[in-house]
């Protein structure tokens, strides 16, 4: 048995996430103090009662998503005796999902964690201004054919692959008229489904530069170690273990594409037979089972999970 840990990104948010661990373990509730504490902002409040409405704003859901995943995985060291360096193989997260599983691998400490994340989701929401950018998913699509729709809608705009996620689901982002264009031409080629997804920016393509400049400079001042275990980047859809690679990774991030089905099925070839998803949702836990089927997945978010997990 190999096992990888998971950690997702934007879109699992949901209020109530982590409360039930926060009245149940300690170890849960320090960690959202501390990430509090960091932001100096009652962000666990926000998580457990919101409204969902603040919870969903970039800012806060990256951090907020984080929190709840760091404190799962306290709570499975301390009630189920896990070790990450000696029980999982490797770690990745899905666009802010990757900061999560650093953080999870010691690369970064909790604290800077949170930081980083409310520096990027600010620079992710200025990058662009509102109502120019979109994003939206093709259903249906493999990631080829979703890149040639992409460069025929561009016309001179920016139209880019920004989540290759698996199971034929592909996310186009860039300026809002190239990617209704991108809808309007998978609907005539016969995708099973194209929508326009109701997101605040148009997240991992070439509009979110400025963002990617703003990492540049908030990671440089960070402590980065080494991860403990291995960590399949978004970027190079592979295991990566030193800090430089890895700050330069999260940088490219922030206009690249996410490749999610590459990575998974990277880990799977590696030897993976079980992904844990650890922290609020089971979005990946759904996404294994399409893109590696003879993978177990199981998330872990809740008391009961944790209580599952072998």
């Amino acid at each position: 048995m190999t096992r990888a840990f998971l950690f997702p990104g934007q879109g699992s948010q949901a209020v109530g996430m982590g409360k039930a661990l926060a009245e149940a373990f300690p170890q849960a509730r320090a960690v959202f103090d501390e990430v509090d504490a960091a932001l100096s902002q009652n962000l666990s409040r926000l998580m457990f009662e919101g409204p969902v409405e603040e919870l969903t704003l970039t800012a806060n859901a990256q951090p907020a998503l984080m929190a709840a995943s760091l404190a799962a995985l306290r709570v499975l060291e301390a009630e189920r005796g896990l070790d990450l360096k000696r029980d999982v193989a490797f770690v990745a997260g899905h666009s802010l999902g990757e900061y999560s599983a650093l953080s999870a691998a010691g690369t970064f400490s909790i604290a800077d964690t949170a930081r980083l994340l409310r520096i990027r989701g600010e620079a992710m929401q200025r990058a662009v201004a509102p109502g120019e950018g979109a994003m939206a998913a093709l259903i249906g699509a493999e990631v080829d054919a979703a890149s040639e729709i992409a460069a025929e809608a561009a016309d001179g705009q920016v139209c880019d692959v920004a989540n290759d996620n698996g199971g034929g689901q592909v996310v186009l982002s860039g300026h809002r008229a190239a990617v209704e264009r991108a809808v309007a031409l998978a609907q005539a080629r016969g995708i099973k489904r194209a929508v326009m997804l109701n997101v605040s920016a148009p997240f991992h393509c070439r509009l979110m530069a400025p963002a990617a400049e703003a990492m540049r400079a908030a990671l440089a001042e960070v402590r980065m170690n080494a991860p403990t275990v291995p960590v399949y980047t978004n970027v190079a859809a592979g295991a990566v273990t030193d800090a430089a690679a890895i700050r330069d990774g999260l940088v490219a991030q922030v206009t690249g594409t996410v490749r999610w089905r590459e990575s998974v099925a990277a880990m799977a070839a590696a030897g993976v037979d079980r992904f844990a998803e650890i922290g609020s949702g089971k979005v990946l836990t759904g996404l294994v089972k399409r893109i590696a089927p003879g993978a177990s997945g199981q998330a872990v978010g809740t008391p009961d999970d944790v209580a599952a997990f072998a």
